[in-house]
């Protein structure tokens, strides 16, 4: 169970973190000016569907235990993976 915890404290750490990265593009695609935030918008906006999933599989994690727990867990990580590849992809592009 402590592995468990670890776990859900490092993944809430990180989408906390994720969350601020997003927050920080928005606000350069706003100040960068009207032709940025267009061409940004459908990224920005598939980063924050990704981020309300990764929300809702922590959700799912907090509930789960044994073996349902390793099942959500594993669906979580191709989420983090997802998500950790989209911020990635927008910080090149935000540099």
């Amino acid at each position: 169970m402590e592995i468990e915890a670890a776990y859900r404290q490092k993944m809430a750490a990180q989408l906390k973190e994720w969350g601020a990265q997003i927050d920080l593009f928005e606000a350069k695609a706003e100040n960068a000016g009207a032709d940025m935030k267009v061409r940004h918008a459908e990224a920005l906006s598939k980063l924050r569907a990704t981020q309300g999933t990764a929300s809702e599989k922590m959700r799912d994690l907090e509930k789960a235990s044994g073996e349902a727990w390793e099942q959500v867990k594993t669906t979580a990580d191709k989420i983090w993976d997802e998500l950790k590849a989209g911020i990635a992809d927008a910080h090149a592009k935000f540099k």
